[in-house]
């Protein structure tokens, strides 16, 4: 065992589904450049840097989804079926862990669902080499540090930013010195457990810039050519009770880097790799009117010679919106605005604690209009409180604009004012797995039958939207036929005869590969009213 190396982990993720443009390990990157810069040698082990994935049994837990994913839809107005595995084995983790033989494993908990997989993680490793210690860092361990040291294979916990912490700890591990004053430290003593506060940076501007060589970024490419991610601020100045690094919540206040430090950042990742993707990973990219246009000049430039699609995925706040900002973002090189709507009920905007943003919102689409760029609308349904009638609502609003729908089931955040709000009135999930937005995890003012109904109406609408552009509307509606003809086996016709049926009683149908066709457990009331409601509005497309 060397004492100089130290292997940073990006766990294998279990669930309905995975977004692999979005898992690239920056965090890791970065706290790897910290640790890299106290003299250790760091590697990252990414496993979800691989395109293996197995299907898995169904965690018992999940079992009440069953009737809303039990059977494979192979149309446009599919959810979730399979529970799969996704990313490198625990096992594999194990051995290459063994064979490298470091003396710091760190691994990465961001989010609370899927904590299980990064504790089953250390157990792995510890059982395949028990000498290393291994640390858990990341959003889940910094709110729950006893939950976590409860798992015996984990020797540390470091809670909040852990690029100053985890080489301080590095250090200290090495020379044998104490540790308990090591920022964000929480570790299991003879009979208790030491925990320290939060650890969170005032300024990261003098940070090392992340070691993006550790990452395999062959893996994370788009169209043949490299894909990245920055994070050019941490935490969020707005108030919103659903968000677990709003101003409200329990994370850190509202940091912005130096343009300077962003495009030296840059800069370095297009000399590493042919960039031709980059997502800006912000809560509020466009907040700051000034930083934002001297950092998109920069980058205008810096691309001059090579185009690269810019996106922001996490949603731009419309507000900040005007037209200097999104004629600079169509020059600099963006083709799409991801735009935070949240929700158009006052009622609910109120419990959000969120401005109505509706005004700004149709400014920003048309503004989007003229400068040809495409939009994507988030809105959230299923919060604590929320009724569906509210999102139903948002629903057909998003219909009549020209944008793609986003509808998200909210799912309790840890930190979040509305775990809180989830807590006391006791309607929080039994398990930390549950915290996702695929298990439908409330059963509240909307019910689960509501809320999986609400998500395949917005992938009907957003299928209807498509026919608008391609076929200039929508076909007329059908009943269903006593004995089905032949069905082609082209996913957009097979899910067009299916629209023409759902027009026409309000049963969402599926498919299976084998051409069967059934009906999907919705909510009836729902179903008709928007179909009622919809074919009365000016159905707007995407384009």
């Amino acid at each position: 065992m060397t004492r100089t190396t130290v292997v940073l982990v990006q766990p294998p993720i279990e669930d309905f589904y995975l977004t692999l443009k979005r898992t690239l390990p920056y965090g890791l990157a970065s706290v790897a450049a910290a640790v890299r810069e106290k003299g250790f040698d760091v590697e990252i082990l990414d496993a979800l840097a691989t395109r293996k994935s197995k299907p898995i049994a169904w965690p018992e837990a999940f079992a009440y989804l069953t009737p809303f994913y039990g059977k494979k839809d192979v149309t446009a107005f599919s959810l979730f079926h399979e529970f799969r595995h996704f990313g490198y084995s625990y096992e594999y983790i194990g051995t290459k862990i063994r064979e490298k033989q470091p003396f710091v494993v760190g691994i990465s908990s961001l989010f609370t669902a899927y904590c299980n997989e990064a504790l089953q993680t250390a157990q792995t490793i510890k059982k395949f080499y028990p000498h290393c210690r291994i640390v858990l860092g990341g959003h889940h361990p910094t709110l729950f540090p006893e939950r976590v040291l409860a798992c015996e294979a984990i020797d540390f916990v470091l809670r909040g930013e852990g690029e100053t912490s985890m080489g301080l700890l590095c250090e200290a591990l090495k020379t044998h010195a104490d540790i308990e004053g090591i920022p964000g430290i929480a570790f299991r003593k003879t009979t208790s457990v030491f925990i320290s506060p939060p650890a969170w940076m005032k300024d990261f501007n003098h940070l090392s810039l992340p070691a993006m060589d550790l990452i395999d970024t062959h893996f994370y490419q788009r169209k043949n050519r490299g894909a990245t991610l920055v994070v050019s601020s941490r935490g969020c100045p707005m108030h919103c009770s659903y968000c677990s690094v709003s101003a409200a919540s329990a994370h850190a206040p509202f940091r912005q880097r130096a343009v300077e430090d962003v495009v030296r950042e840059i800069e370095r990742q297009t000399r590493q790799q042919d960039i031709g993707f980059v997502d800006f990973e912000d809560e509020n990219l466009c907040l700051n009117k000034q930083w934002f246009t001297r950092l998109f000049s920069k980058i205008t430039h810096l691309f001059a010679d090579k185009p690269v699609e810019l996106r922001a995925m996490n949603g731009l706040y419309p507000p900040a919106i005007d037209e200097d900002i999104v004629s600079l973002m169509k020059a600099a090189g963006f083709k799409t605005l991801n735009l935070s709507l949240g929700s158009t009920s006052k009622t609910q905007l109120k419990k959000f604690h969120r401005r109505d943003v509706r005004a700004a919102f149709e400014t920003a689409l048309a503004l989007a209009q003229k400068y040809n760029l495409e939009c994507v609308s988030y809105i959230i349904a299923a919060a604590p409180g929320q009724t569906a009638q509210s999102s139903l609502e948002d629903l057909l609003y998003l219909a009549q604009k020209r944008t793609l729908v986003g509808l998200s089931v909210y799912y309790p955040a840890p930190g979040s004012l509305d775990y809180q709000v989830c807590k006391d009135k006791a309607i929080l999930p039994k398990t930390f797995d549950l915290m996702r937005s695929s298990a439908l995890p409330l059963d509240d003012t909307t019910s689960r039958i509501e809320a999986a109904t609400l998500l395949r109406l917005s992938r009907i609408l957003n299928f209807m939207k498509h026919l608008k552009d391609t076929q200039g509307g929508l076909p007329e509606p059908k009943p269903f036929p006593d004995l089905l003809p032949p069905l082609s086996s082209d996913r957009q016709a097979l899910s067009r005869k299916l629209l023409q049926w759902f027009l026409q009683d309000g049963n969402i149908r599926g498919s299976l590969p084998n051409g069967e066709i059934y009906t999907h457990m919705t909510d009836r009331g729902l179903t008709r009213q928007f179909i009622e409601r919809i074919t009365a509005l000016p159905l707007a497309g995407l384009t």
